[in-house]
């Protein structure tokens, strides 16, 4: 996986950036915050999250670890994929998103262009708490650690054969009795859950 891409900022749009970096030219989806982020820079550094689907290689990219922590927490809800996280956090700054998930404020998040009423009440069942606005900051350090322990673990569920969905419910399940669990636990509980 890529970390982050530092280099020249050779296009900048509100949908994406063009960053060139040792010769290589990577277009990167961003969100508008991380538009505002880059303005008028000749150069930057952005962190990536990088999605592989059977017809395209995407790149998503965040000025902060912080937006990438929440970009992958929502992505993580059930109906909500990379586009439609892309789409919040250009609704709002991840900061205020960070309260109005903690407050269960579902009414704002409807605001959203493509956020139903059920959406927004998955996104606050979700991930109420596993956000906590901390002094105007958000407070993500223990939801990485678990979104980064199930991604692994579903990743290597995939791997396996097993169907993708199947496995994220396997290993929610697994991580809301024990939350402490390792990856390779959570790979030998989930398989014999399949």
């Amino acid at each position: 996986m890529i970390e982050y891409i530092k280099g020249e900022i050779v296009e900048h749009s509100p949908a994406r950036i063009i960053m060139e970096c040792n010769g290589v030219g990577y277009e990167i989806h961003i969100s508008l915050t991380t538009y505002s982020a880059f303005q008028d820079q000749p150069n930057g550094k952005i962190y990536i999250y990088e999605v592989i689907r059977e017809d395209a290689h995407l790149l998503f990219g965040f000025a902060t670890k912080e937006e990438r922590n929440l970009f992958l927490l929502l992505t993580s809800v059930s109906g909500v994929g990379p586009n439609t996280a892309r789409m919040i956090l250009s609704s709002m700054p991840p900061g205020e998103l960070v309260h109005i998930i903690a407050d269960g404020d579902e009414k704002t998040l409807t605001l959203v262009k493509g956020i139903g009423s059920k959406t927004a009440q998955r996104i606050i069942v979700d991930l109420k708490n596993k956000v906590k606005p901390v002094e105007g900051k958000m407070n993500t350090g223990s939801a990485t650690a678990y979104n980064e322990t199930a991604e692994e673990a579903i990743a290597a569920l995939v791997m396996l054969g097993f169907p993708k969905a199947a496995s994220q419910k396997a290993i929610e399940t697994i991580l809301k009795k024990t939350p402490d669990t390792t990856v390779e636990q959570l790979i030998k509980t989930a398989l014999k859950m399949l």
